[in-house]
């Protein structure tokens, strides 16, 4: 085993400046989440040059396959899309689209996985079975690309006896990553409420159903379900975001309110009772006031959970690989992932990697600490390799 891990390590560092030129690529030509169109003719092309067979599916996606040994297959993911957020970084690999950004380290997914893929063709044929790269699209917008790479086979003929994916954590060091088995990541709803009364002059409030007044006590009563309803030990997160009258003005009574917000939780029942106790409690609430609410719910991604002996073992394996001392347990997190789809279907584990980052996803100034791809592709080969050898 000394002997294959000094291997892999130092087919990592090789492949690093490749791994860097990648994401470089990919961070200045960022698309939107189904709009992959450059970047995944870019993945094919150097799978291409790697003489890995793949197929395009899921719009902008693809799925690619490094076949060794007669052994079972094992599934690794990387996302495509970016955000839509205008850079402010100024380096030399700056977005040079427009309002587009890969400010959530989507480019550090592709390439780190494109840095595996030339890691275990180095290898090939001391792989017992089969290793299968999966590009993603669209992990940032529902209703989630994970959704359509299963519907289009990903995860079949024959299924991944075990999938892993990675995602940037800027709070560690690059070199290091986080594991959590089990409950992870939240589910994800998008709500969309509108509170409807009757519009008037402000001056005369008697003569009209004020929608604002009657919103306030709907969002108050929406909290109570988190605060009184919801079990203290079960966490749950209900948000609105966004706030629009219909009109208005300062002595202006609107005919309507929308609002715009988030629901999270980590029970699928609950997460199903809830969305029961939102509409009438949003209904009746308004109707007590004079008013009326519709509520609509869009139904996001599951909670993600890691299968718990497959984690176990992946952190064992990080060790082996990095070192006790760079592999970290994580808590959990109200964020949400479409990879949670995968975990609903086969043994997943979904970790983090250290990229070092002053600022947080989802920011215009998140950049990563670049030493990350060599830990991000390194792994990633790992895992793969001492999983189809029976590690686990």
């Amino acid at each position: 085993m000394t002997e294959l891990r000094t291997r892999v390590r130092a087919l990592a560092e090789e492949h690093t400046p490749a791994t860097v030129a990648d994401r470089r690529h990919l961070h200045a030509n960022p698309e939107l989440s189904f709009e992959e169109h450059e970047t995944v003719r870019y993945v094919a092309g150097q799978l291409e040059e790697l003489a890995i067979p793949y197929r395009r599916l899921a719009g902008t996606g693809l799925v690619a396959e490094i076949r060794g040994g007669s052994g079972p297959t094992i599934a690794l993911r990387a996302d495509l899309d970016a955000l839509p957020i205008q850079e402010a970084n100024q380096v030399p690999y700056r977005s040079q689209r427009a309002g587009v950004m890969h400010a959530c380290g989507h480019d550090v997914h592709t390439a780190s996985l494109l840095g595996t893929a030339r890691i275990l063709k180095g290898i090939e044929q001391e792989l017992p079975g089969t290793v299968r790269l999966l590009f993603q699209p669209g992990e940032e917008q529902l209703p989630g690309g994970a959704t359509l790479m299963i519907r289009d086979g990903a995860l079949r003929d024959p299924a991944p006896a075990a999938l892993f994916g990675q995602h940037v954590h800027p709070p560690l060091p690059a070199g290091t990553v986080g594991f959590r088995p089990g409950i992870y990541m939240a589910s994800t709803d998008e709500l969309f409420l509108t509170v409807r009364g009757r519009g008037g002059h402000g001056a005369m409030p008697h003569q009209a159903v004020d929608p604002i007044v009657v919103t306030a006590q709907v969002i108050t009563a929406l909290q109570q379900l988190v605060s009184r309803e919801s079990d203290p030990t079960l966490p749950v997160v209900l948000t609105f975001g966004k706030i629009n009258s219909e009109g208005g003005a300062t002595n202006v009574i609107p005919n309507a309110v929308h609002l715009e917000g988030t629901l999270r939780t980590l029970d699928e029942d609950w997460r199903r009772e809830l969305h029961r106790r939102l509409k009438r409690t949003a209904e009746g609430i308004a109707a007590a006031l004079g008013g009326s609410a519709e509520l609509e719910i869009r139904h996001g991604y599951p909670f993600l959970k890691n299968d718990e002996p497959l984690t176990h073992w992946a952190q064992s394996a990080a060790r082996e690989l990095l070192g006790p001392e760079r592999v970290v347990d994580l808590p959990i997190r109200m964020t949400g992932e479409d990879f949670a789809f995968y975990t609903h279907h086969l043994p997943a584990c979904f970790y983090r990697l250290g990229v070092g980052s002053p600022s947080p996803v989802h920011t215009d100034t998140f950049d990563v600490d670049e030493d990350c791809l060599t830990t991000g592709s390194g792994l990633m080969a790992w895992l793969a390799l001492r999983r189809l050898q029976g590690e686990g």
